[in-house]
């Protein structure tokens, strides 16, 4: 990912709905294996209460391994002021999400590890992430780009 100029989103929940292609690198720096994922995700409102489901499906190829369906859930709850509260699929707690800038950090520990995010939004239909995990149990670097798909592959 090639670092870009951030793009101010007034609306994270407004910007996300829709479907985006996901490009993931991923690299285990303790073994120096890598992966990637390849595949969409769909951020699509709920109901009249303005939460977004964000589902994410493709494939997941790490090291030598062959190829298999990955995909994650996530719930984003969106506030008046343009920021969003970020949940797993369950209704946990996961990060907020502040996109006016263009740019957003977020910290989240997990049991022992800990995950640094890095939010970029570089147009109206790209935006990259960033996650550093480290602990006892993982030490992993993902890079994600999601750029916006043409409303014919909708």
């Amino acid at each position: 990912m090639s670092p870009a100029a951030p793009h101010p989103v007034p609306d994270a929940v407004a910007y996300l709905t829709g479907r985006w292609a996901v490009e993931r690198e991923l690299l285990d720096l303790r073994t120096d294996t890598t992966g990637a994922f390849r595949g969409t995700a769909c951020f699509a409102r709920t109901g009249d209460d303005g939460r977004v489901l964000h589902v994410e499906d493709g494939e997941l190829r790490w090291g030598d391994a062959p190829a298999v369906r990955a995909g994650r859930t996530l719930g984003l709850d969106p506030a008046p002021d343009g920021t969003a509260e970020v949940t797993f699929a369950d209704g946990r707690p996961f990060h907020g999400l502040d996109l006016r800038t263009g740019r957003w950090t977020v910290r989240h520990p997990c049991a022992a590890d800990r995950y640094d995010g890095t939010f970029t939004v570089v147009s109206p239909d790209e935006w990259h992430l960033r996650w550093r995990t480290t602990g006892p149990a993982k030490d992993h670097l993902l890079t994600s780009v999601y750029r916006r798909l043409p409303p014919a592959d909708r």
